[in-house]
């Protein structure tokens, strides 16, 4: 990118006056509204806590940058559309994100790109400290913050929880450590897992994508369940995936643990058969009245050799213009609490929100993984995704009962986050003034107070 080095801007003409831009405002910022973000963090204690789970091995004596300082400055930087480390080389002289990072004087550069760079790659908790990576960090203590804050916002335990598990494909375009083509998705790329309950993220965990869908998922949700349950004994747990999780070790394990679960199930030729009379009755029924017909059924079914058992099967004999759309789930659901119908699209189909919260996952950059090493990568995937923590904190506590309850974080960042002030610093206060023609003034104002509460 060419490096801009004019001043100024002349642009059309307004009648008589000249129309002249220029970037010598001083003490501007873009993020004006960030500070509702900082307040969610004082909900929270998240930035605190996520300090915790790293090891800083440099010479006291010689900090400039606060650790916590620098995780603060790239986790808003990336709530706020920041998804670069470059971009913080001019970033680091905004005197609100010295406000947010933590900077006692506002007017203090923080960290730029190269400090910033140094922390992403910091090697594993194990691991030696070296010259230029004296930062360590713990994946499982982040893996571990995150289930925490999921069930730190509910007050009591609810009756039954759902686990969505999904993947999604990160495309590569240099050689980093685990790349490998994907035949289905026609480049290479990393196939990281996630796992969530409603809008809460408690896993996102990076893999290359040589291997299954469900790969690794067992571990992960063995963990999850584990640290829910010494929370909340009782609370029903169910596993809802799509059919790349339907596997025999997964299923038997949530059948001896007590675990719910509801995947999707591969159509075969025997499946077909089972619904022939199901398929017919709904192509009669296309017929008759025209447009997609469904008829639901069920039975017992069990693979010649994958499953060590049978199980419960719903079915969707479908047939829309273009012909048959047979759809099937199995299930340890009963059919008395869970009939089929209602089975499949009430719960099943509702899955179908994850698809959303993965969305998020790429506004928030979550695949800028261009680091050398998986671990790096990693990381930078876990400071996306406790960048989503912290907007849909305030989406949840900030924005309910508004119109925004629903609001997808692009939106949030670019109508509550991405507001122009100027900021004043006095030796009592911080003023950040806003602009008085901001159109949105009513909902900053609640948000504010649902946060001060």
């Amino acid at each position: 990118m060419t490096e801009c080095s004019q001043s100024e801007f002349e642009f059309e003409a307004h009648f008589s006056r000249q129309v002249v831009g220029r970037f010598g405002g001083d003490r501007l910022t873009s993020d004006g509204g960030a500070l509702l973000l900082r307040e969610v963090d004082r909900r929270l204690g998240l930035l605190r806590r996520v300090v915790a789970c790293f090891t800083d091995g440099r010479e006291p004596a010689r900090i400039k940058h606060e650790l916590g300082q620098m995780l603060a400055q790239r986790i808003y930087g990336l709530a706020l559309g920041y998804e670069d480390v470059n971009d913080h080389e001019e970033l680091r002289k905004d005197p609100l994100l010295g406000v947010l990072a933590g900077k006692r004087e506002p007017d203090q550069p923080l960290a730029g790109k190269s400090t910033l760079n140094r922390l992403e790659l910091a090697p594993g908790e194990s691991a030696e400290p070296e010259r230029y990576h004296k930062i360590r960090y713990s994946a499982e203590a982040i893996d571990d913050l995150l289930v925490e804050i999921f069930l730190e916002a509910h007050g009591n335990a609810p009756r039954q929880i759902v686990l969505d598990l999904d993947v999604t494909d990160m495309p590569l375009h240099g050689h980093q450590e685990g790349r490998f083509f994907h035949g289905y998705y026609d480049h290479y790329c990393y196939l990281p897992l996630y796992i969530f309950c409603g809008d809460h993220l408690l896993c996102a965990r990076l893999r290359p994508s040589n291997q299954d869908a469900s790969a690794g998922s067992l571990e992960e949700v063995r963990r999850i369940v584990g640290q829910i349950r010494r929370r909340w004994p009782h609370a029903r747990i169910v596993l809802r995936a799509d059919s790349g999780f339907c596997r025999e070790e997964l299923m038997a394990w949530c059948e001896k643990r007590g675990v719910d679960y509801l995947f999707g199930l591969a159509r075969n030729r025997r499946l077909r058969r089972k619904v022939g009379r199901s398929m017919r009755q709904a192509k009669q029924e296309h017929r008759r009245r025209g447009g997609p017909a469904r008829v639901f059924t069920e039975f017992s079914y069990r693979t010649r050799s994958s499953w060590s058992r049978s199980r419960r099967v719903v079915a969707k004999a479908e047939y829309l213009d273009k012909g048959e759309n047979p759809r099937f789930v199995v299930t340890s659901l009963g059919p008395q609490a869970w009939p089929a119908q209602r089975l499949y699209e009430r719960l099943y189909c509702a899955r179908g929100e994850m698809e959303n919260r993965i969305k998020e996952q790429l506004n928030l950059f979550a695949d800028r993984l261009s680091t050398e090493t998986m671990r790096a990568n990693q990381l930078r995937l876990y400071f996306s995704s406790l960048a989503y923590v912290l907007v849909d904190a305030l989406r949840r506590l900030a924005l309910r009962g508004t119109d925004w309850a629903q609001a997808q974080v692009d939106t949030i960042r670019l109508r509550l986050l991405k507001i122009a002030a100027q900021v004043r610093v006095t030796a009592r206060r911080i003023w950040v003034s806003y602009s008085s023609a901001y159109p949105w003034k009513p909902l900053f104002a609640t948000a504010w107070s649902a946060l001060r509460r």
